[in-house]
């Protein structure tokens, strides 16, 4: 957790706060759901998949429409 919370300080730097703080929450989403379908087996759906490539979307989206 600690790593992670200065990892979203470092890409605040480059960052504004809203698209930082959305792509930090949009990656944990999306690893907490591919590590409970890893290992804890809950099913990978189509849906479910789509779901997280939808997320996946919108996190590189922001990045892209985010002036340099």
């Amino acid at each position: 957790m600690v790593i992670s919370l200065g990892l979203l300080g470092i890409a605040m730097k480059s960052l504004p706060v809203g698209t930082a703080y959305t792509i930090w929450v949009g990656v944990g989403a999306i690893g907490t759901a591919i590590l409970v379908i890893v290992l804890l087996g809950e099913p990978a759906n189509a849906e479910r998949l789509l779901s997280l490539a939808l997320i996946l979307t919108g996190i590189i989206g922001l990045k892209l429409a985010t002036p340099a």
